[in-house]
């Protein structure tokens, strides 16, 4: 099998600047894992690798559709598996980079997923419910996904609710394992809570600074609030505070309290899967990848 190196971790761990630095050295490329960097527009709230980051290595699903369409779990393992396949056959062996658990379980698991089309009319209507209501919904149809779904994800619970309903079947059940692709390592960075803290609290502040205001004021504009992509982390924070609800002190804090919890999240995600080797820096990335890439 074609060998694949997956480097995960919480936001604000150090995914990209460790990626670029390890695909560069390969002469290698990365494609990204990130549900919200998939936006075009949406820069500075999802924290997208720019291209001076990029340093020249190459990297896939970034900027790829517009903040108003859809893009499902199984159109995403589509096109990263057509993707990674293309990377190897140049023989390269590619990076899957990011935080999305479920974006990189479904390619390293080769989840079966239901290609089940979004119904516009059904999603129109979940979406003007609460993250609270669907996820009561949710518990009626499938109490296992309720239990385990990021609850603050608007856009998930109601591709989860959408699914169960057009397919008659709970949502956990439909994501069988089927026969791995690949030959994988995974990497996790493991960064200290307080030092993980410090670095989201700081890009925050960045954030403020390279522009995120006028970012989230055009994206309102253009497009409104009700647009699931808005209600994610980074964006739905200054929803109050254009309304001159609270003051942007106070949505700075928000967003800086919810990437944290955000982050917890993420780790409970990452934590339950014991393939996954952490690792605390580049010398024990590099050495672990060189074990794996000298195996046969």
């Amino acid at each position: 099998m074609n060998k694949l190196i997956v480097i995960l971790g919480p936001t604000a761990s150090g995914k990209t600047d460790l990626a670029v630095f390890l695909a560069k050295k390969l002469k290698s490329e990365v494609v990204s894992a990130d549900s919200r960097q998939i936006y075009k527009e949406m820069d500075i709230g999802t924290a997208k690798v720019t291209k001076k980051e990029m340093t020249g290595v190459p990297h896939y699903l970034i900027d790829i559709i517009p903040p108003n369409k859809t893009f499902t779990l199984a159109q995403y393992k589509i096109r990263t598996i057509k993707i990674i396949k293309d990377i190897q056959r140049r023989g390269k062996t590619p990076f899957l980079v990011g935080g999305t658990g479920l974006y990189i379980k479904a390619v390293v698991e080769n989840l079966q997923i239901p290609k089940v089309a979004p119904n516009p009319a059904l999603r129109e209507k979940l979406e003007k419910k609460t993250n609270e209501e669907l996820l009561k919904d949710l518990a009626k149809l499938d109490p296992q996904a309720a239990e385990t779904i990021d609850r603050k994800n608007k856009r998930r619970l109601v591709r989860a609710l959408e699914v169960c309903i057009l397919s008659g079947k709970p949502f956990s059940a439909l994501k069988i394992k089927g026969k791995p692709m690949f030959e994988v390592l995974q990497l996790g960075i493991s960064v200290p809570r307080k030092t993980l803290y410090r670095r989201i609290n700081q890009r925050v502040e960045r954030q403020i600074k390279d522009g995120l205001i006028d970012e989230v004021k055009n994206l309102s504009r253009k497009y409104g609030w009700n647009l699931p992509s808005l209600s994610g982390i980074g964006y739905k924070e200054f929803k109050p505070y254009f309304e001159e609800k609270i003051t942007l002190r106070e949505a700075k804090k928000k967003l800086k309290q919810n990437t944290r919890q955000y982050a917890r999240r993420q780790m409970t995600w990452f934590r339950k899967d014991k393939s996954i080797q952490w690792i605390k820096n580049a010398k024990e990335a590099n050495r672990l990848i060189k074990k794996f890439l000298q195996q046969n």
